[in-house]
């Protein structure tokens, strides 16, 4: 596992300080391993809902893939 060093804000390390307290993380690389996930996830989420609106909207191409690249 890789060590960063990384600054952060005063409201940062504030809200990394009051998680702690709740107990809601073990610790303060825990919360910030577990963030970084959530933003992974939440990008990938993100990507599939671009996916299905150009789905619904028929911004799709459907056929050959190799008759589709020739076409651009």
């Amino acid at each position: 596992m890789t060590t960063i060093t990384v600054p952060i804000t005063k409201e940062l390390e504030s809200f990394i300080s009051d998680e702690l307290r709740a107990g809601t993380s073990d610790s303060k690389a825990h919360l910030v391993r577990f963030a970084l996930t959530r933003l992974r996830e939440e990008r990938a989420l993100s990507r599939l809902n671009v996916a299905e609106a150009d789905i619904r909207d028929g911004r799709v191409y459907k056929g050959d893939l190799k008759k589709l690249i020739k076409q651009f």
